[in-house]
Parts: structure tokens; sequence; C-alpha cells
């Protein structure tokens, strides 16, 4: 038996658990650069505030109907994600963190008979603790479990728990569920299914092996044999390293100044370092690029990048920076006006895999030593308390967030205030 706990609404979730006044009212969360909405409370999505809107198409709605906006948080979401995720590991022997706000849990170890008070116990706790409310769904498959928790946020609002316990409640809920609504159908294979009379879970699972093999591969035949009731979906408890890290941000305003591109430069490069650390591994290869703002046809263009092979993989800030910057000399042009600026670690190795070079004189001992004290420093008092000084502190490139709420849990300056 597998669980999927899934936050509800959670970037909205997280802002009304240090402000229990925006309980009840429309909320939403808006993207970098406050662009468009990208989370809504359920009274936003009452009113019609779709997913995607932009900003500016909102400003009447905002306004008769009061709507809370937010910029969007990322080191506050991350935060109560790590703590919900720890709630939920103390639950079962094995998790599989799905996404910043679902996680899978493998309930095949333990020893309980009554599977929907488990999963009542478990919602209790992780609301009681973090204040993020979850819906909980119980299935023998993982993709039956995104079904069934899909369910208990449509049909059963108030246990927000469902269990796939026999076959009746697994049909009942293959019945109601549209062929778009499962875990793995694309637009693609929606339309394929519906233009062949297949419009529900239910539907699909009585459909010919042979016909599912031949239109939909053998993936589609392990996503059928998982809502026939047969584990197909391997479990995978651990986060796969990735094979590259991108950082990339369009800036609040149009950057002319060199210098203001090389601190925007030097703040992504160093993050790429701290993400490469954080997954043990270091990258062979580093690309930078630089684009202008394609939309605005009344302005030149220019956008040019540039791979630059590193002679020893490094996860170091100083050296990713100091590339980084090197290559941003290459391709940088005066006269334009740019909007966007990226750095990718590319061909990533584990970081105890290392060839050191014939030539190479850094300390590297010394620089990893460095390297975890920079970490445990900003991990412990507040991210890029001690920085680089070609980072800069001013970050007039930095995104438009003019809505962005505190940082209740990691910034020791921006702690919540209760006045009594």
């Amino acid at each position: 038996m597998y669980a999927l706990v899934d936050c509800n609404n959670f970037y909205a979730s997280c802002e009304r658990v240090f402000d229990p006044s925006l309980e009840g009212r429309p909320l939403i969360v808006l993207s970098n650069n406050d662009g468009c909405a990208i989370a809504r409370s359920e009274e936003a999505k009452a009113i019609g505030i779709n997913m995607g809107t932009p900003t500016f198409m909102l400003e009447d709605i905002i306004k008769q109907h009061d709507v809370a906006v937010f910029s969007s948080n990322y080191t506050l979401y991350g935060d109560m994600s790590d703590r919900v995720m720890k709630i939920l590991g103390s639950f079962a022997p094995s998790i599989e963190m799905y996404s910043i706000d679902e996680a899978f849990l493998d309930l095949s170890q333990l020893k309980y008979e009554n599977l929907f008070e488990l999963g009542v116990t478990l919602k209790k706790q992780v609301t009681q603790y973090t204040g993020i409310p979850v819906s909980v769904g119980i299935a023998p498959t993982k993709t039956l479990a995104k079904l069934a928790n899909r369910y208990a946020k449509k049909s059963h609002k108030k246990p927000g728990v469902y269990w796939l316990k026999d076959g009746l409640t697994t049909i009942e809920v293959l019945e109601k569920t549209p062929v778009g609504d499962i875990w793995g159908i694309g637009r693609q294979h929606e339309k394929l299914l519906l233009n062949n009379g297949i419009k529900t879970a239910a539907a699909l699972t009585r459909t010919p092996d042979e016909w599912i093999r031949k239109n939909m591969s053998v993936v589609g035949q392990r996503l059928v044999n998982e809502l026939r009731g047969v584990s197909s979906i391997a479990w995978e408890p651990d986060i796969a390293a990735k094979k590259e890290i991108c950082i990339s941000r369009s800036f609040g305003k149009m950057v002319t100044d060199k210098n203001e591109l090389q601190e925007a430069v030097a703040n992504y490069a160093g993050t790429v370092a701290q993400k490469l650390r954080k997954q043990d591994g270091c990258a062979r290869k580093l690309h930078v690029f630089i684009e202008t703002n394609s939309f605005r046809t009344d302005l030149q263009q220019y956008f040019r990048s540039i791979d630059r092979p590193l002679p020893v993989a490094t996860n170091s800030s100083n050296e990713l920076i100091g590339y980084a910057l090197k290559s941003l000399d290459i391709i940088f042009s005066n006269g334009f006006e740019f909007l966007k600026a990226g750095v990718i670690a590319k061909d990533i190795v584990p970081a105890n895999t290392i060839q050191q070079g014939m030539f190479d004189t850094n300390d590297r001992p010394r620089n990893e030593q460095l390297m975890a004290t920079l970490d445990k420093v900003n991990k412990t008092f507040g991210r890029d308390l001690v920085r680089f000084a070609v980072q800069g502190y001013e970050k007039k490139w930095k995104l438009r967030c003019a809505h962005v709420s505190q940082r209740y849990t990691t910034n020791l300056n921006e702690l919540l205030t209760i006045k009594i």
C-alpha cells in the first residue's frame, strides 16, 4: 500500500500560516517578477482567477474582491516543505518526495488494520505541527494513490482522506475520474483516448493490452497495470542527482551597465555552486548566457552564450564565479538593454571521483573547508549573509517582488512579531 500526501494550495497555505486574517479571503501568489498567478486559494479559484493569468489582467478582480496578493517567497516555501516532509517521514520507513508539496509513503511494512485512521492521524499531525492542510490518498499502487488523493480533494473534503481498500471503492474512483485527470496522461494521449471512446479511468482499465501497447507504448501499459492494481512504477526514495543545474532569471528592469550584469552573473554562479555542493557534485563545464527582451521589437536584439570546459571539475563558489565572469567578458557587448542572464553547470560528476589536474595549483582541501564553513554560516544565519564581494548587496537588477512576505522561519530579522 502507498499513501500520496499532497499539501492543499501549498504556497497560499504557507502565507496563511503566518497571517490568520487571510483565512477565508481570496489569495494568490505570483510568479517571478510578479508576472502571473501561479498559486490560488480555493476562494481565489471560486471568483474565477485562473492559473497563469497575467497580473495586469487581474487588477480589476483583485480590487473588486479584495484579493490578497503575494510575490513568490521560495525561501519560506522551501523551509515549510522540509518541515512537512520530516513529519511524513516519521510515519513510514520510506518516503519518496515527488515535488515540493507532495510525497509518496510506502506503507507495505506497517501493521495497520485501518489505513483510513492512519491517514486521518497523519493529516491532523501535519496541520497541527505546521499549519499546512493536506489531503491523503491511500491505494495499492502509486497511480491509484494519486487518484485517491484527487478524489479526497474533490469529493471527501471534510476528512480529506480516501482509502481504496477494496474493489468497490476502487471502481467508484475509476468511474468518476476522466482520462485527462490520470497521473501520466498528457494532452496527446488524452485526445487519442477520447477519440477512441475511452473517457474514464475505468474504461481505460478495460482496454485490451495489445491496443495499449500499440498506441501508448510500454509506458502506457505500465500505467494501465497500475490502474488495475498491479504495482509497476519503481519506488525512488532518493532524489536523483541532477545532470545539469541552471540558475536563470529575468531582471526587474532592463540592464545596460556591465557592472550590474556582472553582479547578477556572480550571484547566479554562487547559487549554482551551492546547489552542486548540496548534491555532492562537481561541474566539468560551465555555460553562461545573456539576452535582451525578444518581445521588444523596437529594441536591438542580442543573444550570446558560451560553454567553458573547466580544467578541474569543481563546486567551489570562488572558482565558478571567476569562470562565469571571464565568460561574461567574452560575450558581453555594449549598447544593448539586457533582460535576462543565466549560468548552467553541465557535465556534473560525483565529488569523490574528481581527477586532479597536473598543473592545478589550487589548495583544494582548504577551499573545500572554506565552502563547508560558508554553507554552514549561511544556513544558520540567513541565505547569502556571507558572500563574495563581487556578488554585491544592492541588487538593482533583482526580480520585482513588490508583495513578498517575510522569511519567518529562516531569517532572525524577519521573525513573526505578535502584539499582545
